[in-house]
């Protein structure tokens, strides 16, 4: 049988790794295990807002106090420079308040609790409890989710910088939302590659052979 697979990956080559798309409901136990301490109000706050924001892991961490505009559905957020805006001429995302995962008020908690009033919003935090002046680092963002996965009972090696916005992406999809309005959210130039991104996340759900295999 090793020989057989084998013979299949050299002939037709293998497919992209993937990591996991933390979907709403994966998103809920993340959520659900951060302690109220300051480094898991920054980790939830981190966790919702990327999910909400369908946020690449370079926006998410670039995002400063400066770029919220607090309405009263939700918070409106600049993304100064982005994958698809390489100009910086600017992108807008709606936050929305939310019901469930409610990402506007773990981001003031937050706020609140580390007395942030400018500067970047996710900060690296010392086990004594010191809040840095930098924006967290990019294997600081992925420890924090990891460390969240494996407290909620998943394997943290199936999640990366990519699976919150991933996973908005699939929750979308599955609650029929259209492709314009998650475009608009993604920030997708292109519906091909939108498309390509959630059917690779979908690649195993709803699959014809579900039902006899």
């Amino acid at each position: 049988m090793r020989e057989v697979l084998r013979g299949i990956r050299h002939t037709v080559g293998t497919a992209p790794g993937g990591k996991t798309p933390a979907t709403a409901d994966l998103i809920a136990r993340l959520l659900a295990v951060c302690p109220e301490t300051l480094i898991g109000r920054r980790d939830r706050a981190l966790v919702a807002i990327g999910f909400a924001g369908a946020f690449r892991r370079s926006e998410l961490l670039a995002l400063a106090v400066a770029d919220l505009t607090a309405l009263p559905d939700g918070l409106r957020v600049v993304i100064r420079r982005s994958k698809t805006d390489p100009e910086a001429a600017g992108q807008e995302v709606a936050i929305p308040r939310g019901s469930q995962l409610c990402p506007v008020e773990t981001l003031q908690a937050w706020l609140t609790a580390a007395a942030i009033t400018e500067g970047p919003l996710f900060r690296p935090v010392s086990k004594g409890g010191t809040i840095g002046p930098s924006p967290l680092s990019a294997d600081g963002f992925v420890r924090a989710l990891k460390r969240r996965a494996e407290a909620a009972g998943l394997d943290p090696a199936l999640f990366a910088g990519h699976s919150l916005r991933a996973g908005f992406l699939t929750s979308a999809a599955e609650s029929g939302a259209d492709a314009l309005k998650m475009a608009e959210v993604s920030r997708h130039k292109s519906l091909d590659t939108l498309r390509r991104d959630v059917r690779r996340a979908n690649l195993f759900k709803a699959h014809t052979g579900a039902g006899f295999l």
